[in-house]
């Protein structure tokens, strides 16, 4: 199969990933929307981890929450990091705990009573994520995840799991990025309504 050949199935079944997604997801993208809204009506903050293009997510959601998602609404900054950014601390919790540690290390520091942690993993067995919802938990966080169709290990941990029903990597990150592009909207309405 040559390269035009394959654009129209991949595009299809990114698609058919988005669907599916809309379909047997919404109720937790509402769930995990109106979760961080309330976590910031309280005084809350979010945070943000995930690897690879998912450290990518984290910091596009972040930049959208605090930012602003169309030029023609300004409202006040929603509070949120991601844990993904800071290479020295990054390295320096690498090296002096092992990798698995440097999410968790930023929740211990950062996470208080009542924040949320958006936790990010393809494969749902990212050990540094898992073990970062482990300590939010502990630290009275309230967590989401945002998995593949298996969940893997961290689907069943997180308070909110948004499974994109797909095994398929690329097809997962593609959906997430639409879960995470709509919960900042859905989280913009709730918080700042249009007059």
């Amino acid at each position: 199969m040559n390269a035009e050949e394959r654009i129209g199935p991949y595009l299809e079944e990114t698609v058919g990933t988005i669907t599916r997604t809309a379909e047997r997801c919404a109720e937790q993208i509402a769930e995990g929307a109106a979760l961080i809204a309330d976590s910031i009506r309280r005084g809350g903050k979010v945070l943000i981890c995930g690897n690879g293009g998912s450290a990518a997510d984290s910091q596009h959601l972040a930049a959208e929450l605090v930012g602003t998602l169309t030029l023609d609404r300004r409202r006040p900054p929603i509070p949120a990091i991601a844990l993904t950014t800071d290479t020295s601390i990054l390295t320096a919790v690498a090296n002096d705990f092992g990798f698995e540690g440097v999410f968790a290390r930023q929740v211990e520091a950062v996470g208080s009573v009542g924040d949320v942690l958006i936790a990010i993993s393809t494969s749902g067995n990212s050990e540094d994520v898992l073990l970062a919802v482990e300590v939010a938990g502990r630290q009275g966080l309230r967590t989401i995840a945002l998995t593949g169709e298996s969940g893997g290990k961290l689907g069943p941990t997180a308070d909110v799991a948004i499974r994109v029903p797909s095994g398929e990597t690329s097809h997962v990150q593609e959906a997430h990025l639409a879960v995470e592009q709509l919960i900042a909207f859905l989280v913009e309405d709730e918080l700042y309504p249009r007059a």
